[in-house]
């Protein structure tokens, strides 16, 4: 999911520039664009040096000036993922024969005139795309054309986009949402039928003084589904997270839940909350139908350092729970077996800025940056280590929005998904990422090229 933008680089305190300046191809650094097919290197069980080897390292806080309701965790990340050389030499795969190759290419690159491209979700086979310029773009795949757009007379940007059950979920600059139905009748088409909250029940609720229950008084950052308890959740800055009932689009609860801005939110299949905010920590809330007015309530407060989380990215099983934050680490937890409770796993570092957005897709987890790059993490089933197996570049500006789907064809012996990225440079890009047995290496070269650019 896609955070707020953040303009701050971590490792760059007093810094006037922003990080985000977009910024022209080089291509005079032959030594990472020769090769971007990612041998995973065998792992060690040799601690690193990373004091040697990473140019920063984050601030920390120690746990004793945590609140009581803080869920402890080590005071140092434990960077758990296997650090990859595209140099590292092959091995035989007759005596290796669980060792992989991941390559990668770029499919599509599009330029609208639609300024930043600020949201993105994918649902039966159809991408929509939020900008700056008040539009959505619907694309379908696999070729990646442009089917539908929506737009409204509202002049504000599309900061976050839901899908679910034909039904199109659009957070605006406004502090509104607004709702689509989606058709199939012969050709696809798009209806708009609400706009959240409803006119006449804020005037209502304007009369009454209690508008603020209605309305976000602040920006919306992030949206997310229910459909299991028929519920919506917003986000905004204003420090709230807003339920709304689906069936008739009525605010039911607003959460106090963060002391800062919030950035992110996801919900499990099991109809956990999670909440992510500038206080650099990640709440955890679970929904008493027996509470009356108030019925979410906080269970665990997840730390993160002292670095604001901007993102979250919960497994399809609700087993992981990833959390990217400004100091360009990403933070996972781990749901115990039997005590269903978060223990803190690590900490994947290789971006240089801030990750601004994540998504998971089976055993992938792509983290999009400040930093204009896009990574492609693997995790592995039994020790959940993960392996850092492709750096997507060709960005000019911050990535602030991806999504991650399976791959439309799969050959035999091989996996992957597809990725879309969107930045702020106005591009909108897919990637295709195949992971194969080291036995199939031979078997057609990747290209870290782009196979069609469209410019409209």
């Amino acid at each position: 999911m896609a955070s707020p933008i953040d303009l701050e680089p971590p490792n760059s305190l007093s810094s006037s520039a922003p990080s985000f300046a977009i910024r022209p191809n080089n291509n005079n650094n032959n030594n990472h664009h020769h090769n971007n097919s990612f041998l995973r290197s065998i792992s060690t069980k040799e601690p690193l040096n990373f004091s040697e080897q990473l140019p920063y390292t984050p601030p920390r806080i120690s746990t004793s000036a945590l609140p009581s309701n803080t869920y402890s965790q080590p005071s140092t990340p434990r960077l758990s993922f296997t650090l990859n050389n595209p140099s590292t030499k092959s091995v035989d795969g007759d005596d290796h024969p669980d060792f992989h190759q991941t390559s990668y290419r770029c499919i599509s690159s599009v330029l609208k005139k639609d300024g930043q491209i600020l949201s993105v979700a994918v649902s039966n086979g159809l991408v929509y795309t939020g900008s700056q310029a008040n539009l959505i773009r619907v694309w379908k795949l696999p070729e990646f054309t442009e089917c539908d757009h929506l737009k409204t007379r509202a002049s504000s940007m599309v900061v976050s986009l839901q899908v679910s059950n034909d039904m199109i979920y659009a957070a605006y600059g406004d502090c509104k949402i607004r709702v689509w139905r989606r058709t199939w009748e012969g050709v696809i088409k798009h209806v708009r039928v609400a706009t959240i909250p409803k006119v006449g029940s804020y005037v209502r609720s304007y009369i009454s003084g209690r508008e603020k229950m209605m309305k976000h008084m602040g920006p919306i950052s992030s949206l997310a589904i229910n459909i299991s308890d028929d519920i919506l959740y917003s986000a905004s800055l204003d420090k709230t997270v807003k339920v709304w009932r689906i069936s008739d689009l009525k605010c039911i609860e607003t959460i106090q839940a963060h002391n800062d801005p919030i950035n992110d939110i996801v919900v499990g299949d099991d109809g956990v909350l999670y909440t992510a905010s500038d206080d650099a920590t990640v709440r955890v809330w679970r929904r008493n139908f027996c509470s009356g007015d108030r019925p979410h309530s906080l269970t665990v407060t997840l730390p993160a350092k002292c670095s604001p989380v901007k993102t979250l990215a919960l497994t399809s099983d609700g087993g992981v729970l990833y959390g990217g934050c400004s100091d360009g680490y990403i933070h996972y937890w781990l749901k115990g077996w039997f005590s269903g409770q978060l223990q803190y796993g690590g900490a994947l570092l290789g971006h240089t800025h801030a990750v601004m957005c994540l998504a998971s897709m089976a055993n992938y987890v792509v983290s999009g940056s400040a930093d204009s790059t896009c990574r492609v993490w693997f995790r592995e089933q039994q020790d959940c280590q993960h392996v850092c197996v492709a750096i997507l570049q060709g960005h000019r500006g911050p990535i602030r929005c991806v999504a991650a789907f399976p791959r439309l064809v799969n050959e035999e012996n091989e996996d992957g998904c597809t990725v879309c990225t969107g930045s702020l440079d106005g591009v909108i890009k897919m990637w295709r990422v195949r992971r194969t047995s080291i036995s199939d290496k031979g078997k057609g070269s990747s290209q870290n090229a782009c196979e069609y650019f469209e410019i409209a």
